[in-house]
């Protein structure tokens, strides 16, 4: 009868405590983040660990490092503190008159290159919804999902999707940025191998982008020389215009910030520049109405 004496005992301030615990890594930054006291808030936490009859914690001079339960008890107190948190938001936005709340993960590329248009088109017309969009890289829109914490997302199709709903979004092309002066400017295309020789100016490690030329990299049998990473397209064109190498990314973000830039975009002609960024899902059939209404929005904008 453990789901019964777990439902008698546990309350939200515990849980919240416990999810900063894990967080924050001890129990002193724990407690202040949550305004208790270190000892209520150690108090707190034997006493679910009674209730559950197992440890969640190894504690040690360094902190608390979760055990295996530890782990299953975190990943369904996050789910269910944001379902909470969904509800009051969404309660909140019907007082004030709003019709809905959607959250919403997507990849830097979807964010720059399409998103601002269409979610333009869709809140012309549903002006009473709210949309809370947030940038993960492709990996962490997955796991967003799997964890509760968004309704919908948007990530390149080359992500593992581990069992999500998925359907296309929209394509695009990647292309090297370079300075006019670069050796290779003046050429219509160029294959990724031909730039090995050359310093990149990478995005940051997890995105999507990284990966596909690291992997292209090392199928090419030469090291990818990376001299900088940086956090977004804008800032990938800074430092390419300052002469520190070139980079990896979408023609549109080029048209976007490079071109301004007087920088100069060279077409890739390898297979996998040419991706698919497409629309994922827990399950579509379990998606509120407005959370359907955005998704099929954005599903027809595929081709």
């Amino acid at each position: 009868m453990l789901h019964r004496n777990l439902i008698r005992r546990l309350d939200l301030i515990t849980l919240k405590l416990f999810v900063a615990v894990c967080e924050e890594g001890t129990l002193t930054r724990a407690a202040s983040r949550e305004s208790i006291a270190v000892s209520a808030a150690s108090k707190r936490l034997m006493e679910l660990e009674e209730a559950l009859g197992i440890g969640l914690f190894v504690r040690n001079a360094k902190g608390m490092v979760l055990t295996a339960a530890g782990e299953t008890l975190l990943h369904h107190a996050r789910r269910m503190l944001f379902g909470l948190e969904k509800m009051g938001l969404e309660l909140e936005e019907h007082i004030q008159g709003m019709r809905g709340y959607v959250r919403m993960l997507a990849n830097l590329s979807a964010i720059i290159e399409f998103l601002p248009e269409d979610l333009h088109d869709f809140v012309a017309h549903h002006q009473q919804v709210k949309i809370d969009l947030e940038e993960r890289p492709s990996a962490g829109v997955v796991q967003g999902l799997i964890d509760g914490v968004a309704d919908i997302g948007i990530c390149s199709e080359d992500t593992d999707l581990q069992a999500l709903f998925s359907v296309p979004y929209r394509c695009d092309q990647l292309v090297v940025l370079m300075r006019p002066d670069h050796q290779l400017a003046s050429r219509q295309c160029v294959a990724f191998s031909d730039t090995l020789g050359c310093d990149h100016i990478g995005l940051h490690a997890a995105s999507s982008i990284n990966m596909r030329t690291h992997v292209a990299a090392r199928s090419s049998g030469e090291p990818l020389r990376v001299r900088i990473h940086v956090p977004g397209f804008d800032a990938m064109c800074r430092m390419v215009q300052a002469d520190l190498g070139i980079g990896v990314l979408p023609r549109k973000a080029f048209d976007l910030f490079g071109r301004a830039l007087g920088l100069v975009a060279v077409a890739l002609s390898d297979d996998w520049a040419q991706r698919t960024l497409i629309l994922v899902a827990r399950d579509k059939a379990a998606l509120s109405p407005v959370s359907l209404l955005l998704f099929e929005h954005l599903q027809r904008k595929n081709g």
